[in-house]
């Protein structure tokens, strides 16, 4: 097969705009091994195969397989950043929230927003010969803000070389669901505070009490009209105080609760717990409209240390940034 004679070699990585997987896929098409036993393996996976690099399971290699030979090294990036990636996806909750993500080339991107007024919101008649009413699409004033965050791998070849591949993997996902939770909290801010370009969700008080209550959740409902509220991120006590209230014990969604870890969907809406939001502050959203995610760049890895088995202060970042699309597409209460 074609794939045991690619040449692998650190300049796979250095490409601007293709991944060391993308380069790899051009080089052996995954479309030529349908009807194989290499079927449903990536090229990636092929070259695991190759090298004979188990990477899970009970067989999992040692990490020294990796560095057996020069090409072999070469995949270490790679997986690395592969395993970051499934802690990434394994922790991440913007998909829950994102209306639309944007992937960019440098670090400076203005996005477009549109802020309607009440008029603009509904549909009126349109008499022959008249003028059809407008909606006007901007660029923002301020650029959007970018933050890259990561982690820092402080280890030496000599203290890893003889762990397991899927033990080293744990450690890799943990930085990946700290990734994770870092750029959630970095949407959550945007939510709450807007993007820089005026645009701070509108906060809604709760009773003078001081205590939540079901009007202070219907407040929250009604406030987002026109948008639909289908997202609540609120901080776990938070959350204990929602589940609390009479409107929302109902035996099922107790039992539903207890066997599932599903809180429900108060008011149609469903609930993200996150330490992100301070407690006594609910956001509700509609996430088709409400953010947009930059990505400047996916997960990076130093590429040129991992090969070279020089791990100690290998960086792994991602950069990536919120922007408000519709204002009032969320709202913030509270208690």
């Amino acid at each position: 097969m074609s794939f045991d004679n690619i040449t692998l070699e650190k300049g796979m990585y250095s490409h601007p705009e293709k991944s060391f997987s993308d380069i790899l896929e051009e080089l052996d098409p995954s479309q030529n091994y349908v009807g194989t036993e290499y079927e449903g393996l990536d090229a990636f996976g092929r070259q695991l195969k190759r090298f004979d690099i188990k990477v899970a399971g009970a067989g999992s290699d040692a990490v020294r397989k990796f560095f057996a030979t020069t090409q072999s090294a070469a995949l270490f990036p790679e997986y690395v950043s592969r395993a970051v990636k499934q802690g990434i996806e394994e922790a991440d909750m913007l998909p829950s929230i994102v209306a639309s993500t944007t992937h960019i080339n440098s670090l400076d991107y203005r996005t477009i927003a549109s802020v309607p007024t009440d008029e603009e919101k509904s549909l009126v008649d349109v008499d022959e010969g008249a003028e059809i009413p407008e909606t006007v699409v901007r660029t923002q004033e301020n650029l959007v803000k970018l933050h890259k965050r990561g982690r820092m791998l402080v280890a030496s070849y000599e203290a890893l070389k003889f762990q397991k591949i899927d033990l080293f993997s744990v450690t890799l996902r943990q930085i990946g669901a700290h990734i994770a939770r870092s750029q959630f909290a970095d949407a959550v801010n945007v939510l709450m505070n807007g993007d820089g370009n005026d645009n701070a969700a509108a906060v809604i008080n709760a009773a003078a009490s001081g205590e939540l209550s079901y009007q202070d959740l219907l407040s929250l409902y009604d406030q987002l009209d026109p948008y639909t509220l289908n997202r609540l991120i609120m901080s776990p006590s938070t959350m204990l105080k929602v589940m609390s209230l009479d409107e929302f014990k109902n035996p099922l969604t107790g039992i539903n609760f207890q066997g599932t870890g599903n809180p429900g969907n108060p008011l149609g809406a469903k609930l993200l717990r996150s330490n992100a939001v301070a407690d006594g502050k609910i956001i509700g959203l509609d996430a088709g409209c409400a953010l947009e995610m930059v990505v400047a760049s996916d997960v990076n890895v130093d590429y040129d240390k991992l090969i070279d088995r020089q791990l100690e202060r290998a960086v792994i970042t991602t950069t990536a940034g919120f922007a408000k699309i519709f204002k009032d597409a969320s709202a913030v209460l509270s208690v």
